[in-house]
């Protein structure tokens, strides 16, 4: 027993004494990792401070060689203040977006030429018609600007000290920029060292805050524009000026036409513009206004003016203008009288009704600025159908290309030629029900102006060729399987014209003269218009010559009754009683009557055209002194027939 209590004594002090020395081992080896652990971060302290010296403790240049850095800060501040300008100049932009140009369709190009400098539209349709929108972030323009002075800042020239005896050696530059309301703030890292003589100064970490406003106008300029978008003011104000300069609809009293020439009204359009844009003005407190002039001014949520700056709204004419107006023909708008067809000769009373429909589109240069600094970006204004275009959703890019034109499957060759079958170059263009979509221009190649792409399908749709110079044609076909088209271009011919009656040229008397053939209406006033652009084929030829005069239509008041369904159950039935009312016809005066003209039908040849020449030579139906004899010289122009010569 006592044998076995002795082993058991021993086992446990042998256990204690492993437990012991296994306790002081690990001990050991925790003080070891404690120390390696402290030994990194030694060594990591060091690293760190070696690599960042310049930017924990800024670095204290020698006075000898600090005029160098000094230079060197003001290089920065220079640039940073040259980079700002132009970015306000260039509506937000030092690179460029890739330029778009124009087209017939819509004579934008992606960039507002201003005093010879192209500045990026932030809205604008582009010339195949898509709805794009350019408005540079607040972080694009600083990233663009901090690239700008990466690369300027080796331009930075250490001649003229270098000349003095100082050595200068200049790393690669590394620069963030932020774009504050009233500074920009810069932090360049470059390696600088500077020597002189035996003394040296080295600096990495380049900081400096220049003075500006970019920021502050950008956010002015960002909040007018959202509030375009939001509104639409700018083409809500084009609506109001198209209706008060242009003939838009309405009617008039008077029994002969009105006739508008569209170049007369673009020309009023513009002068309304070039009036009205600059009185627009952003709610504050840098502008008079009378007590009319509230209706010029926009809410954009904060009032502006406060800190010296103004905005401004400007258009100029010699800017790119769309304007189409329907119905016209040939740059003429007419408006025919009512009252004196036959049939109609109950009335008593001549009107003249008119309603025109325009697509108006032209750029919005906007402007903040104050005594030192600008920024200014344009918008294109549209007026589609006498209607403000659709906003945009400011979210994102939309794409505004009609469905049918994003479907392209079925290839097609276009060949054009003139009349004598040689190759004539044209733009091509489909149209499917009311959707048209451009598709390019033939090219000469082996003797043939062709074009092979890619069209919408659609059955019985119409390629639209057009050249300049020539009639443009339609050609009916189906896309729905691959062929071709074969179009032949009508050359138009400008003839000088003069209109006769009874073999006198018209002198104090005009004429509306129409030449129609197929779908095509050319329309003439004249002695305004002393030229006509005809193409070869038959043309019914009409002619109305109006002279002063003075009828008085004398008014009169009628009763008209007329028989209404019976209001409550009885109507139900069919019952009726008799309602009357009277209708005043107004007294009028006709100032202008017909009194002369007639028709004419006529196979124009082509070296008929070529003569230059055309005179057209009318009845003369004498004045009517009422309105009986008014009518009988309006049908009188349909049964007389007109002579017609070139040469």
């Amino acid at each position: 027993m006592a044998n076995n209590f002795e082993i058991k004594n021993k086992r446990r002090t042998r256990v204690s004494i492993f437990n012991n020395y296994k306790t002081v081992v690990e001990s050991k080896r925790s003080q070891v990792t404690v120390f390696v652990i402290i030994a990194i971060l030694i060594v990591a302290s060091v690293v760190a401070y070696v690599l960042l010296k310049d930017r924990i403790v800024p670095s204290v240049l020698p006075r000898e060689v600090a005029p160098v850095y000094n230079y060197f800060l003001s290089c920065i501040e220079d640039e940073t203040k040259i980079a700002a300008s132009l970015m306000g100049s260039q509506a937000g932009y030092l690179e460029l977006p890739e330029f778009e140009p124009g087209s017939d369709y819509m004579p934008f190009s992606s960039q507002l030429d201003f005093l010879g400098f192209g500045i990026p539209y932030w809205y604008y349709v582009s010339g195949n018609g898509i709805a794009k929108e350019r408005v540079p972030s607040k972080e694009k323009m600083q990233v663009q600007m901090a690239d700008y002075l990466e690369d300027r800042i080796k331009e930075c020239s250490f001649r003229d000290f270098e000349l003095q005896g100082f050595v200068v050696e200049a790393g690669e530059p590394e620069a963030e920029v932020e774009i504050k309301d009233r500074e920009i703030k810069v932090d360049l890292e470059m390696p600088l060292i500077v020597s002189y003589g035996e003394t040296t100064g080295r600096q990495t970490s380049h900081k400096l805050s220049v003075s500006s406003r970019l920021g502050r106008f950008y956010d002015i300029a960002k909040k007018i524009y959202e509030e375009e978008e939001k509104k639409l003011f700018l083409e809500n104000y084009a609506v109001d000026f198209l209706r008060l300069y242009a003939p838009v609809d309405g009617s008039e009293i008077g029994c002969s036409p009105k006739v508008w020439l569209v170049e007369d009204v673009r020309e009023d359009l513009v002068t309304a513009l070039e009036a009205n844009v600059p009185a627009m003005k952003v709610k504050g407190n840098y502008y008079f206004l009378g007590k009319d002039g509230k209706y010029f001014v926009q809410d954009i949520g904060e009032d502006v003016g406060g800190e010296g700056e103004s905005v401004n709204f400007l258009y100029l004419r010699d800017w790119p203008m769309k304007i189409e107006v329907w119905p016209s023909e040939e740059g003429i708008l007419l408006a025919e009288p009512v009252g004196l067809q036959e049939g109609l000769g109950v009335l008593g009373f001549c009107y003249v009704p008119y309603h025109f429909v325009y697509d108006v589109a032209y750029p919005v240069l906007i402007q903040i600025y104050d005594s030192e600094e600008m920024f200014q970006f344009p918008i294109g204004v549209v007026i589609d159908k006498n209607k403000p275009r659709e906003a945009l959703d400011v979210e994102g890019l939309p794409n505004v290309v009609p469905e049918l034109c994003q479907h392209k499957l079925t290839e097609m060759s276009v060949y054009t030629y003139d009349s004598k079958l040689d190759p004539l170059e044209a733009q091509i263009k489909f149209k499917c029900f009311d959707t048209t979509c451009y598709i390019g221009n033939t090219e000469i190649f082996g003797g043939d102006a062709v074009l092979t792409s890619e069209f919408p399908q659609c059955v019985n749709g119409f390629i639209l060729a057009s050249s300049e110079g020539y009639k443009s044609q339609k050609y009916l076909i189906s896309t729905l399987r691959n062929g071709t088209a074969f179009i032949v271009l009508d050359k138009k011919y400008k003839l000088n014209l003069e209109v006769q009656k009874a073999y006198k040229k018209l002198t104090e008397d005009y004429a509306v003269l129409t030449f129609v053939k197929d779908e095509e209406t050319v329309t003439v006033v004249y002695p305004e218009q002393q030229e006509v652009e005809l193409t070869e084929g038959e043309y019914e030829i009409k002619v109305y010559v109006y002279t002063d005069s003075i009828i008085n239509l004398q008014g009169s008041l009628t009763e008209k009754c007329v028989d209404v369904p019976k209001s409550g159950i009885f109507g139900i039935f069919g019952a009726s009683e008799k309602k009357c009312f009277t209708l005043e016809i107004p007294d009028q005066i006709v100032s202008f009557a017909v009194s002369g003209g007639g028709t004419q039908k006529h196979y124009v040849t082509e070296s008929e055209l070529q003569t230059g020449n055309l005179i057209i030579n009318s009845e003369n139906f004498g004045v009517p002194n009422n309105v009986e004899d008014l009518q009988i010289n309006y049908n009188n122009v349909e049964i007389n027939q007109l002579g017609v010569e070139f040469g």
